[in-house]
């Protein structure tokens, strides 16, 4: 385990100890930490409050800018769908992660582990159905309007 796990681990413990969930995490580009997240959802009433997600939203913020490409996230735990998709999104290409999937689900918080499983069904036969609904005819499309600003920047 090397130096940024182990802030991550330490940020895990310091959580549990206020009353939180064992989940920290360490953003780092350069060999250099800018920024740190623990898991909120013991303080806020906000299901997004992941430790992933707050080193992200605190660097991105701090740096005004969306990609975070060149980054490396560390965390205590697997990141759950929610939070790996974010990383996706942003751009990070580096992930490592302390506890593993089966090692969270053991400590009683295994909702990832339903997840990931249930991403893997097709859609009709996932616990929670998407269902499309086309856009009406005579109502402005947000997807063409986007096309043509991105068009015209």
């Amino acid at each position: 385990m090397d130096g940024f796990m182990t802030r991550a681990v330490e940020l895990a413990a310091e959580n549990v100890r206020e009353g939180g969930q064992p989940f920290g995490a360490v953003l780092v580009k350069d060999g250099e930490i800018i920024a740190e997240g623990v898991n909120e959802l013991h303080r806020k009433y906000d299901i997004s409050g992941h430790a992933e997600l707050i080193a992200i939203r605190k660097a991105q913020e701090a740096l005004q800018t969306h990609d975070l490409s060149g980054f490396t996230m560390y965390a205590s735990g697997c990141p759950c769908p929610m939070c790996l998709t974010s990383m996706y999104m942003s751009g990070l290409e580096d992930i490592y992660y302390c506890a593993s999937i089966e090692e969270t689900a053991a400590a009683g918080l295994g909702a990832s582990e339903g997840i990931y499983q249930d991403l893997r069904k097709p859609n009709e036969d996932r616990k929670i159905v998407m269902q499309h609904m086309a856009l009406d005819k005579d109502k402005e499309n947000p997807m063409k309007m986007w096309q043509e600003r991105q068009k015209n920047d």
